[in-house]
């Protein structure tokens, strides 16, 4: 298995871009399932997830043409069955986007029980009781769920609670639904309105994305289309609070500021010194900046993606933080592992710890339990004294592209090994 191996305490400097959104790249390709026309999609990242998911179109008869890097052409007019691969789709949580499209234009779908990152429960009743409100029969089976459908028909969804991938399933559900369709407490991500936005130039008739209330009209048929994707701003996010954690002066540039705008307030209270540009954050050295209380919310609010980036940023800050987790009960654990690099970390329950900082970081050996909290240790890895060892990096190469390169080029020691 492949490992990190970084040796702390470099001073970091310089530029460092932001990559296409992993959380928009795959709602965009398994959207492309809803039409048998050419979609052309660019500035996708080139991560595990990804190769994941194009992974299951190809097996289910996708035309998939890596044209370049980050520009793929996709054509779904041979798909020759509508179950996905257990051993594919186990591995990615977004699999089950795949379901809608499949269920909508033939009539069936069978998918397991999707895979990611071990963070807590996900609400699959959400997405069961959203499959039936349109009409589909589901079956559990051994290995997962089969749905099947006559027909699908427009109709109101409430979500008990707000999932991003839920409301995205269900607008590709309904795009093609015979009628109406009013979804209320949606997500209102930037993600979702990019995803609107790609299916309304195919033909769709979506208005309200990015809102909690969303209305579509069926139609149906869709022609193909064209897509970039938009920058990923949890990367993004990550990489900002890399730079204020090493207290370090780096440019991140291709970001969207207006997609972080609670990350910047909790900066700004914090006296952390940055510069936001139309398309680009400069953190700029600090002399010294105070804890700040963090508390996860959905969008606008604080990313539960850039929880465990943030908290490793509060071991560095004088005082008290508390970071109060609202999405998920498991993606706190990461913290019995910075206190064992130096921390001082009180786990209060699964939801909420207090950090006491500044607290010195020193090199350990490491396991990266996902995406989120792995690029969290590569940070810590990076302000610590002394070497760490990342282990288990799969969950980072899902979300970050070619990380320990792009590092490198800012001055980190980090190398990737067998």
């Amino acid at each position: 298995m492949e490992k990190f191996i970084i040796q702390g305490g470099r001073r970091l400097k310089g530029t460092i871009k932001v990559n296409g959104a992993k959380n928009s790249a795959l709602k965009i390709l398994a959207a492309t399932l809803l039409t048998d026309q050419d979609c052309r999609v660019s500035n996708i990242p080139q991560i595990e997830d990804i190769f994941r998911l194009v992974e299951l179109l190809t097996d289910i008869g996708v035309k998939v043409e890596n044209k370049s890097t980050g520009r793929y052409l996709l054509n779904a007019q041979g798909i020759k069955k509508s179950s996905l691969s257990p051993e594919i789709a186990q591995k990615l949580k977004g699999s089950i986007l795949m379901t809608a499209p499949l269920l909508v234009r033939f009539g069936r779908a069978d998918f397991p029980q999707p895979g990611g990152c071990v963070i807590g429960q996900r609400p699959r009743d959400i997405f069961i009781d959203g499959f039936k409100a349109f009409g589909a029969s589901i079956k559990e089976t051994a290995k997962g769920y089969a749905l099947s459908a006559k027909k699908i028909k427009g109709t109101k969804f409430v979500f008990p609670l707000i999932s991003v991938t839920a409301t995205e399933t269900m607008i590709l559900l309904a795009v093609l639904a015979k009628g109406k369709t009013s979804l209320v407490n949606a997500a209102c991500e930037p993600e979702i309105a990019v995803l609107a936005d790609f299916l309304n130039k195919m033909g769709a008739k979506i208005t309200g994305a990015g809102t909690p209330f969303i209305e579509i009209e069926g139609v149906n048929h869709l022609k193909g289309g064209e897509c970039e994707i938009m920058p990923d701003r949890i990367e993004g996010g990550s990489f900002v609070l890399l730079a204020a954690a090493a207290n370090s002066p780096i440019k991140v540039a291709g970001i969207d500021p207006k997609h972080l705008e609670v990350l910047w307030f909790l900066l700004t209270k914090a006296g952390v010194n940055f510069e936001l540009g139309k398309n680009f954050v400069k953190i700029k050295p600090t002399n010294g900046f105070k804890a700040v209380n963090l508390k996860t919310h959905e969008y606008p609010g604080f990313p539960t993606d850039l929880q465990a980036p943030f908290t490793v940023l509060m071991t560095q800050a004088s005082g008290l933080a508390l970071i109060h987790e609202t999405i998920f009960e498991g993606r706190l654990f990461y913290t019995d592992v910075l206190n064992q690099m130096g921390a001082k970390i009180i786990i209060c329950d699964p939801h909420r710890v207090i950090v006491q900082g500044p607290t010195r970081l020193f090199g350990r050996h490491l396991i990266s339990p996902d995406i989120r909290a792995g690029i969290a240790m590569v940070i810590a890895a990076l302000i610590a004294k002394g070497e760490s060892v990342i282990e288990n990096i799969y969950q980072i190469d899902r979300g970050y592209e070619r990380i320990e390169e792009r590092l490198r080029k800012l001055g980190a020691e980090i190398k990737r090994v067998v």
